[in-house]
């Protein structure tokens, strides 16, 4: 895929769960472990886009172009704000219904701020992303960055004339490959995202990089091939899909860890202010909020573009699961640099992505 004029993030990979029929999580590239424990339960009761702002945001998306610098839900009102730089765009926007709100930086200029991060700071353990709500580049730093490399950081930020803000995270940004029900290969576990289906062919789409690990996957470690890989993406991108093998025809819905699941009807992007829910092996289904879109994450074996970083907790078995709002896909668990306390920096490939890629659909 081609990396689009967003943002970047240093960050772990992690391991989810979301309902394969099969009790499924993929794995990174770690021994099989002992299941992990779990986080205490947060709630799913959340707030997100309607239907029409989805579509809304989609269409003024395409229709601004460079006249806008990004989009974000009003926590307060619901309302879709789109940022834009021209009395143009800001009057395409009105007419479609959106609120508008003028802004100094434009999208180019604030990739022009990305691009010049990539060229001259492109540090281990940091990651940057679109922060529309402050139209800058949101840039964050974990403990693994060295004082020397955190001044270069700062440096090359200084320079950008306040289109970056720095913030040191806790944690560190690494590969976290636990789970509790999982999906076996290649020696170890991962988490499935959501259930698809193409021609009355039923798959499963996880992270990319569980699927570059194994080619055949099971439902229990050392159990009989439930499914084949049939795509992998990782890195640049981070998705994958697995065709179930074994005749199953499970249900298209995310596992609650609370006895019910949620079905999935549609996918959609992500919008910045809105809150989601990750449902995963370890931390079960958690809550947060979209902090950045556009995402690039920095891993040591390589950039993942065009991710979503949000403050949803999430822990080592979580990678491949599901971030979704009610019955609304979102996306592809990727990693995180951890969790404190409620707060973590949950990370996932937009699923829609994912879905074009492959030609498949949720359901």
């Amino acid at each position: 895929m081609r990396r689009t004029t967003r943002a970047r993030v240093g960050v772990s990979l992690l391991l989810v769960i979301g309902t394969l029929g099969l009790g499924a999580t993929p794995s990174g590239a770690a021994p099989v472990p002992e299941p992990a424990p779990t986080a205490p339960p947060t709630s799913t009761a959340l707030s997100a886009p309607t239907p029409a702002a989805y579509a809304l945001d989609a269409a003024l998306e395409r229709r601004l172009g460079a006249g806008s610098a990004g989009s974000y839900l009003d926590r307060k009102t619901g309302d879709l704000v789109v940022t834009v730089t021209t009395d143009r765009a800001a009057e395409q926007a009105v007419a479609a219904g959106a609120t508008v709100r003028r802004v100094a930086r434009s999208a180019a200029q604030l990739g022009a701020a990305m691009d010049t991060l990539e060229a001259e700071a492109k540090i281990t353990g940091t990651s940057w992303g679109v922060d529309p709500r402050t139209n800058q580049v949101a840039v964050e730093a974990d403990q693994s960055v060295s004082a020397r490399d955190l001044a270069r950081l700062g440096a090359v930020a200084d320079r950008l004339d306040g289109a970056v803000r720095i913030t040191r995270v806790p944690g560190v940004f690494h590969r976290e490959v636990l789970g509790g029900g999982a999906i076996y290969g290649g020696g170890s576990r991962c988490s499935a995202a959501f259930n698809v289906t193409k021609g009355g062919a039923r798959y499963f789409v996880t992270a990319g990089h569980c699927t570059n690990i194994s080619a055949n996957w099971s439902a229990t470690s050392g159990g009989p091939v439930v499914g084949v890989r049939e795509g992998t993406s990782f890195p640049t991108n981070d998705y994958g899909i697995v065709r179930y093998t074994d005749g199953s025809a499970p249900a298209g819905d995310v596992d609650l860890y609370n006895g019910g699941s949620q079905d999935i009807g549609s996918a959609a992007d992500a919008v910045v202010g809105q809150t989601l829910s990750k449902s995963g092996s370890t931390t079960k289904v958690t809550s947060g909020t979209v902090t950045a879109v556009n995402v690039t994450v920095n891993y040591g074996d390589g950039p993942v573009y065009n991710m979503v970083r949000t403050t949803a907790c999430s822990a080592g078995g979580d990678s491949g699961g599901a971030h979704f709002a009610g019955s609304v896909a979102l996306g592809i668990h990727s990693g995180s640099s951890g969790c404190t306390g409620t707060s973590g920096s949950a990370i996932h490939q937009p699923v829609k992505e994912a879905l074009a890629a492959y030609g498949v659909t949720v359901y």
